[in-house]
């Protein structure tokens, strides 16, 4: 492993991470330069939208209300439309999602899903060598030249000749990347995955009839969605490439962006690709607005589905939204991991289907799954509803009514909040936090494929629990830290037997309890995880 050298940077740019041919390949010196302008023009704008969440914040936690912005309903008002989507995006039944690893990358491609999303966000930890090793994973993928040999299966993978179409998920607008910084700054980590990748591929994927298209986490507001029309036309423009050229599906999963989906859209209408469904991270961005009123108390997680109607009313304007505006509308993960038990198989495939039979019904035009297992099972409903068009976007449910009012009401109809609820949330929020201290992202958990969202929801339940008097279990007990830390002690035991003394010592549970419990039942609620946690990466 060796250093980016000074000498061979350009001025004002330093690379911390040590780098190996992947990086030396990847982190060029005309691609840093491109990273350091996308940082120099566009970085104070990111650094003041961040301010500007943190003072919305605030004005949330002095008592205040979330509405639709004024100034944006000649937006709502109007007539238009997005950009017709390309010809390899116009069918995107089924998606599906993961880290950038070599392995994953090529079963994925391989899936027959319509579309790839390969993640540098909450499927990916963000180690330096990661991001960077991810970036050349795709960079070879592309260009039909990735393979790998699974030594205990002594197994060769390699792409087929039609593989699904690529999508890449850039990190958010909150995190940073400190291995490179830029005038002593660290570069916005959403600048550094996206810059690299479109940098790198953008004129290839042209050239093959594609095109560089992203999925973009996180947005809380339309100027957010409107820098990163910027740094579309900038960099498209930097390249030589036509307007419209990038394309992007941004992810509705905070409930600020929900009240803003038009403009949104709009601010992004000619490299826009729709909007998704990101209902994991969605329940996480309501508990964390409204973390100190009791009006967002939410039951267990379990019992926060698709059909409670707050999420019901955020689903179905999703898709009158999208469809209003002639933009695809793609619905959420299938999380399920097949294991060897054949019953529990079963009884997972079923509930996978009528997940997406529910999708497929409300009018979505395709929807998330995490494992290729999975790919068949959730296109039979888009198939049976579809009947060989390519998507519903003709169908425009003029039956949604659906305003500030169905989206703000949080109540959950006979929630309760369990003992068994707060074990899962410690167990696996200390679990999935471990495993991405050790640089793993998407973790298997209790037959799920868990992400950085999973953490998320399972830290801020338990904050919510422990700071709002209101909270109960269902047996009338109190929610106080004394059974906090009773439960942490005893899951800690639990996840001991289930590990083994070996690879407790290997791992690094001790300091993942540590961050959970900073974050979890802290006196200040911290933004993300991730945030937190991120200088333990190595």
């Amino acid at each position: 492993m060796s250093r980016v050298q000074g000498s061979t940077l350009p001025t004002g740019l330093r690379v911390e991470g040590e780098v190996g041919e992947a990086g030396e390949s990847i982190l060029t010196r005309e691609a840093l330069e491109f990273l350091g302008e996308l940082h120099r023009r566009f970085g104070g704008q990111r650094r003041a939208l961040l301010e500007e969440r943190r003072r919305r914040q605030e004005e949330i936690d002095g008592g205040g209300s979330l509405r639709a912005p004024e100034e944006t309903l000649e937006v709502r008002e109007r007539a238009w439309e997005v950009a017709e989507a390309p010809e390899d995006l116009r069918r995107r039944n089924v998606e599906i999602t993961g880290p950038v690893e070599r392995k994953m990358i090529i079963n994925a491609l391989n899936s027959g899903a319509d579309v790839f999303m390969a993640d540098f966000e909450d499927a990916a930890s963000p180690r330096w060598g990661n991001m960077v090793e991810g970036q050349r994973y795709l960079y070879d993928a592309i260009r039909g030249q990735i393979d790998y040999f699974d030594e205990g299966r002594q197994k060769q993978y390699r792409l087929n000749d039609e593989v699904a179409t690529l999508m890449v998920r850039p990190r958010g607008w909150h995190l940073e990347e400190k291995h490179l910084l830029v005038e002593g700054e660290a570069i916005a980590a959403s600048l550094f995955d996206f810059g690299l990748y479109f940098f790198h591929n953008a004129k290839e994927l042209v050239n093959q009839g594609s095109g560089p298209y992203f999925y973009v986490p996180k947005l809380e507001d339309y100027r957010e969605a409107r820098l990163w029309n910027d740094v579309f036309l900038w960099s498209q423009d930097r390249l030589g490439l036509s307007s419209g050229t990038v394309r992007a599906t941004v992810l509705i999963e905070t409930i600020r962006a929900a009240l803003q989906m038009e403009e949104i859209l709009y601010e992004l209408r000619e490299h826009s690709a729709g909007l998704n469904a990101g209902r994991w991270d969605y329940i996480f961005s309501v508990i964390k607005t409204f973390r100190r009123s009791p009006r967002a108390l939410m039951p267990d997680r379990s019992q926060v589905t698709m059909k409670v109607p707050f999420m019901k009313a955020y689903s179905d304007l999703l898709v009158k939204t999208c469809h209003k505006r002639g933009a695809h509308a793609i619905g959420g993960m299938a999380a399920f991991i097949p294991t060897g038990d054949e019953a529990r198989n079963r009884e997972a495939m079923a509930a996978v289907r009528r997940d997406k039979e529910r999708e497929s019904q409300a009018g979505f035009d395709g929807t998330w799954v995490a494992h290729p297992a999975l790919v068949e099972v959730a296109r039979g409903p888009f198939d049976e509803v579809l009947q060989g068009a390519e998507d519903q976007r003709e169908n425009k449910r003029d039956d949604v009514e659906v305003g500030e009012r169905e989206l703000l009401n949080f109540h959950v109809p006979d929630g309760t909040i369990t003992e068994e609820g707060m074990r899962r949330n410690i167990n696996v929020g200390i679990q999935y936090i471990e495993s991405w201290l050790r640089g793993r992202g998407a973790v298997a958990l209790f037959d799920l494929m868990e992400d950085a969202a999973t953490a998320e929801i399972s830290r801020s339940q338990i904050w919510q629990w422990l700071h709002l008097k209101q909270a109960r279990l269902e047996d009338g007990r109190e929610i106080d830290m004394a059974l906090y830390r009773r439960l942490v002690e005893e899951e800690m035991e639990v996840i001991a037997r289930e590990m083994g003394s070996q690879e407790m010592e290997r791992g690094r549970y001790q300091m993942a309890r540590q961050i959970f419990d900073l974050v979890a039942a802290g006196e200040h609620f911290p933004e993300f995880f991730t945030v937190v946690a991120y200088d333990e990466l190595g």
